[in-house]
């Protein structure tokens, strides 16, 4: 028994991958793996018959399921065509904003969603309202109520917990939201889509913006956090010698926060070595594998979707971060892994705080969370066994993808 959280999470991971291989069936060419290897990576991704991205690959339904509603206007999930240019050329004016501009919306949000957080927090949890209040200034131009905000997390935190199988998704939270910003359209400041209806701009908002946006930014911050509370001395630095950039650089190779991306292709790719990839082919890319490799495209590719803030969102988390550390004392001996499903457990106190309070009251707070840390691993590994099996079967029964292309 008291060995069971240093093997059983990692014998129920493997369970899951095997019966998500087997639900999931042989679709996919792995890459890098047999067909490309990491040398061909970037060429292979770059290739500009890899930019498909939804109709036509069952793996594709599961994604729309963890992304509903609205998947169908989703930027990540829209096929090439005027559509796609007209959502890509919005989303890049939202998300233009000067440097300086960035950094002060950033730590003005901290400063103001943040409380005085004295003891064990999750991370994400945490900078998850900051994010939800960023992401709103920056589509409306002013700040939220608190109400807005709590419906922006809501559904953030909705959607990368079924997407990491820790629970259930719930509609219901999600479609708040939407009906929510349908009702708040007219006072966005931007020209919307005009090739959507007012329904799916709605979509488009909360899928870029409050969606995406709003998680990643979170998952980001809570992984450099994660990263600065294990390690004291280059939190020190981070904070007074100039070392974050570096740091968030080292993090976001370390803990990329994409694992697999998958495009399909559009014509058949002749590779050097004189095979070919078929045209319909689904190719899966590993960030994991190609950082462990020596690569690093934390934002992807330039020449097939990379993200839309790849050029915003290190300037808004950095700064977010260096808020935080003004304000805040970090430590953590919980585990640290990509997917983050712990949702970063650490320990903050007031900067200073913790020499007052005394080493021995702030070493048992860290061995506790160590040891809780340990024994939730077990319970969540099996929550997500058994919440991921049912999801990707309820995915692949919907076939939202599929059905939404078939009836066009």
């Amino acid at each position: 028994m008291a060995s069971l959280p240093y093997w059983l999470p990692r014998l129920v991971v493997a369970v899951r991958m095997w019966l998500f291989a087997r639900i999931n069936g042989a679709e996919g060419i792995a890459v890098p793996g047999d067909l490309v290897d990491v040398s061909q990576f970037l060429e292979v991704y770059s290739h500009p018959a890899a930019g498909g991205r939804s109709r036509g690959a069952a793996l594709s339904d599961l994604f729309w399921y963890w992304l509903s509603p609205g998947a169908e206007v989703h930027q990540e999930h829209l096929e090439r065509g005027p559509r796609y240019d007209e959502v890509a050329r919005c989303t890049r004016r939202i998300l233009s904003m000067p440097r300086i501009d960035a950094e002060k919306l950033a730590a003005a949000c901290v400063r103001d969603v943040v409380p005085d957080q004295i003891g064990l927090v999750r991370l994400r949890d945490l900078v998850m309202p900051v994010w939800a209040e960023f992401y709103h200034r920056l589509v409306f131009g002013h700040p939220s109520t608190g109400d807005a905000r709590q419906l922006i997390v809501d559904n953030a935190d909705d959607v990368i917990t079924a997407l990491k199988c820790c629970g259930l998704r719930h509609m219901d939270r999600r479609l708040r939201l939407s009906a929510h910003l349908e009702d708040v359209l007219d006072q966005v400041p931007h020209d919307l889509p005009t090739l959507l209806d007012r329904r799916e701009q709605a979509y488009y908002l909360q899928g870029t913006f409050f969606n995406t946006a709003v998680v990643q930014s979170s998952e980001a911050t809570a992984h450099v956090l994660m990263a600065l509370a294990a390690d004291e001395p280059l939190q020190r630095a981070a904070r007074f010698d100039g070392a974050l950039d570096a740091a968030f650089e080292d993090t976001l190779r370390r803990f990329p926060l994409f694992g697999v991306a998958h495009r399909i292709t559009t014509e058949d790719m002749a590779l050097p070595a004189g095979s070919v990839i078929p045209s319909g082919s689904v190719l899966c890319f590993s960030y994991p594998e190609f950082h462990d490799s020596g690569g690093h495209i934390p934002f992807g590719v330039a020449a097939n979707r990379p993200c839309p803030a790849w050029h915003l969102a290190p300037i808004t988390v950095k700064a977010a971060t260096r808020e935080l550390l003004d304000r805040f004392d970090f430590a953590t001996t919980a585990a640290h892994t990509r997917s983050i499903p712990n949702r970063g457990p650490c320990l903050i106190t007031p900067r200073g705080a913790g020499a007052r309070a005394g080493a021995r009251s702030r070493r048992a707070a860290l061995v506790w969370l160590r040891v809780r840390d340990r024994w939730e691993d077990v319970g969540r590994s099996i929550t997500q066994l058994i919440l991921g099996t049912y999801m990707v079967w309820h995915a692949r029964r919907l076939r939202l993808c599929a059905r939404y292309f078939g009836d066009r």
